[in-house]
């Protein structure tokens, strides 16, 4: 059985590489503040997915040197996978910023 925080970090990449190898292609190009509301969307989902899981609960997630909530800990790690991808789709799409 897989432990919480792995199946988290799983949720936020899956959820950050079909947002920005097919989504944000297709809907956004290279506009930033169209990229920038669908992000708010796919963020959002994956807090939505954890917390129907996890709101309540009182487990405590490990991250890195401390722990921390379910709310935390998922939007640490989904913006630790999203930015080295957005750094990446910034300059292969050239999105001005």
């Amino acid at each position: 059985m897989e432990s919480p925080e792995l199946s988290i970090i799983l949720l936020n990449l899956i959820i950050v590489l079909i947002a920005y190898l097919s989504i944000y292609p297709k809907l956004a190009g290279n506009d930033f503040n169209k990229i920038s509301f669908y992000d708010l969307f796919a963020s959002g989902f994956a807090l939505l997915v954890v917390g129907l899981n996890y709101w309540g609960s009182g487990h405590e997630f490990s991250l890195l040197i401390t722990t921390t909530n379910w709310f935390w800990f998922t939007l640490a790690t989904y913006g630790a996978i999203e930015i080295p991808i957005m750094v990446w789709y910034f300059k292969k799409q050239k999105v001005k910023v």
